[in-house]
Order: C-alpha cells, then structure tokens, then sequence
C-alpha cells in the first residue's frame, strides 16, 4: 500500500485522467467513456478529494509538473477547468517554473476555454491533430478537420500560450509515404516548439483492431512505415526540433518534463480513473471503470485498484527500457547512484547482442540507441527484460 506518512514516497509530478470523450477514435485503447450522461461534476469532486486524500497520506513536495491528460481534457467546461486547477495549485502547490499541461483536441479550443486555463496556471498545450489530411482523419474516426487544427493553434496564440505541442500518427490505413510529407510540412509550417509522432499501433479493444481480425484493415507495411519514420527524423532535425526521445522532437528547452519524468524512471502519482502511479517501491492503478473509480472515494478511500511492489531487479530493468528510449540513453554514473550496481555487469549480454547488431552503443558515460536501432526500439527493449 501507499505508506502513510513517509516524505520519501512523495513525487514532484502528477498525472490527471480525464476520461470523458465526445467520440470515440477507432485507434484508441486509452480508459474513456462518451461524455453525453457522465457525472463529470461529481468525477472533478471526487478527483480532487483523492488528491487530498493522498497528500495526506505521503506528505507533500512542490510539484515540477503536472499532466492532464485522457480521454479528453478540454470536455471539461471553464468552471471545472477552474475548479480543477485551483485544486492542484493548493493541495500540491507548484514550483516556480512548473511545467503545468493539458491534452486538448483541436475544435475544444475557444478563447474562453483557453483563457481560463491560463488564468488557473497551465502554461502548456498538448494537442492531438494525428494529420492534416481530412480524408485520413476521417477514416481514423476524428471528429475535428484541418481548419480547426489552424484555429485553435490561433486561439492559443491570441491567449499567449507559447509552449505548444501537436501529435501526430504516421502508418495510418490507406496512408501514402506522400501524404505523410505534407502532413509533416504542414505541421512544421506552423513553426511550434515540440511534435511527438507515432506509429499506429493496433491495440485489441479498438474499432481497428476488430477490423483487422475481420481482414478489412488495409496498413501501409513495415517497409512504408520504416520510411516514413526516416523522413520524419530527417524532417525535424532540418526544421531545428532535436529528437530527444524515440518520438518526441524539440526546440531546445521545450522538452517535455513531464514525460522525462516517466522516462528517467522517476516516481509521479497518478489520479483518476484508470490512472497509473509510480510511489516508493510501488506502481499502482486506479480502477478503470467511473462508477468503480468512484465507490471507494464516496467512502473517503483511495481508488486503488492493484499495486505491486517492485523487485530490485525490477527496477533496474525498467531503468533500461525506460532510458533507452530518450536520444541520450542511460547514463551509467546515475544508474550506479540509483541502485548501487554497475550498469554492464548486469545486462552484459543485453548490451553486447544489441551492440553486435547495430542497435546500441556503449560510450564511456551512457548505453543509447544507435539511429538504426530507434527504429528497432521494442526489439532492444525486450533484451533488457
């Protein structure tokens, strides 16, 4: 269980799970539910509550950064945006200089909306556009189109937001190595700080992946995707966006913390449904469904639906396969402090297979991925386990 009492369980990042959706994307295996009928007040009363509740429990530190993420964030109206933020701020109380986001689909963005988060302290936009082709959006079940990509990055602007990041999917059925280009031209004409792009991965409990089992699923191909990640690369380093992790691309200092922060291994809570946390020695998830998410909170206790105290072990492997994706690795010294053993007398073999292939070097002070092995990154991770 989450001790009580003990500074040292505590964590200077927080995720927030907003499950609630408008429409249901056909690729997505994220915890969500149609918003139409929710007790989405009741689930920002209760969400707040567990905050409390936790902070009690394991003592507090001010927060580097917090994520709002689902489902969808901007579902929420302005006085739950408030409302929410509000509580955040005075239960955990934020460093100067915090990175404080929000997930957001474009079209969800108006001034008021925008404005209000900013008034209640988020300084950065996440924005999942996936392409900037309509057909294609279409045929991955989104329910905005181009215009309103454009739109809402204008509404931020006009608010102020300048730490602004969109996602996108590359793979897509029916996707053209061409099409992906201008998707990406059209992403980088907008000339923001940070892009994170994915491949579409077919995740069961998907309208995809149903499809695929019926064969009426049509993706571009390995060979395809191979290319379409190579452009990418090639794309963002000649447009000034560093690649720092196997997806994710930034000017210099608009890196995202908080995702460093799952990357480096390090400890965040997680609240809301469905939402995982990573205390102590303990990672921890919170029942998935509303209704079960929220009987527990209704009698003042923890959501908590499992929890598993890591081995030693454990740990050490997760460092790895966490690590490895961020551009610069692992950093031996640091793996040395974290656990009190030597990096290459653990996964020696690990590291000379991955080595041999062309996946991995081993420098003096860091194991990273090599530019082949980026593409490959599940391959080498599964060495390390």
């Amino acid at each position: 269980m989450i001790n009580e009492n003990q500074s040292s369980n505590s964590s200077s990042a927080i995720y927030i799970h907003i499950p609630f959706c408008e429409h249901i994307c056909y690729y997505c295996d994220f915890n969500k539910v149609f918003l139409e009928g929710q007790p989405v007040d009741e689930y920002v009363n209760l969400l707040i509550k567990e905050m409390k509740l936790t902070a009690n429990k394991t003592g507090v530190e001010p927060v580097d950064t917090v994520f709002v993420g689902g489902g969808t964030p901007t579902t929420l109206n302005e006085s739950q945006i408030a409302k929410l933020c509000t509580a955040v701020q005075e239960i955990f109380s934020l460093k100067e200089g915090a990175e404080f986001s929000f997930e957001a689909n474009p079209g969800d963005l108006s001034i008021s909306k925008l404005q209000t988060m900013k008034d209640y302290g988020v300084n950065r936009i996440s924005m999942g556009v996936q392409s900037f082709n309509n057909e294609l959006l279409k045929k991955i079940g989104r329910i905005h189109t181009v215009k309103d990509v454009y739109q809402s990055v204008e509404n931020m602007r006009t608010v102020g937001f300048e730490n602004v990041s969109i996602d996108l999917i590359f793979s897509l059925p029916g996707q053209t190595e061409a099409d992906f280009k201008d998707t990406l031209n059209q992403a980088l004409a907008l000339d923001l700080p940070h892009y994170s792009a994915y491949s579409l991965i077919i995740e069961p409990k998907t309208i995809f992946y149903n499809l695929m089992q019926k064969g009426k699923l049509f993706l571009p191909g390995q060979d395809a995707e191979a290319n379409m990640y190579d452009l990418l690369l090639n794309e963002m380093e000649k447009h000034g966006r560093k690649q720092y992790e196997i997806s994710n691309f930034a000017k210099e200092g608009f890196q995202s913390k908080h995702n460093i922060t799952y990357w480096s291994n390090e400890h965040y809570y997680g609240f809301g449904a469905g939402a995982h946390g990573y205390i102590g020695n303990t990672r921890y998830s919170n029942f998935g469904p509303i209704k079960k998410y929220m009987e527990p909170l209704q009698e003042n206790k923890l959501p908590i639906f499992q929890q598993k105290e890591l081995t030693l072990k454990e740990k050490m492997e997760e460092e790895m396969f966490l690590g490895l994706r961020k551009v610069r690795g692992v950093d031996k010294m640091a793996f040395y402090q974290k656990f009190g053993q030597d990096l290459e007398t653990i996964f020696p073999k690990a590291i000379q297979k991955t080595m041999e292939k062309g996946w991995l070097e081993n420098n003096r002070e860091n194991v990273a991925l090599t530019r082949n092995g980026r593409f490959l990154g599940n391959n080498v991770f599964q060495e390390f386990l």
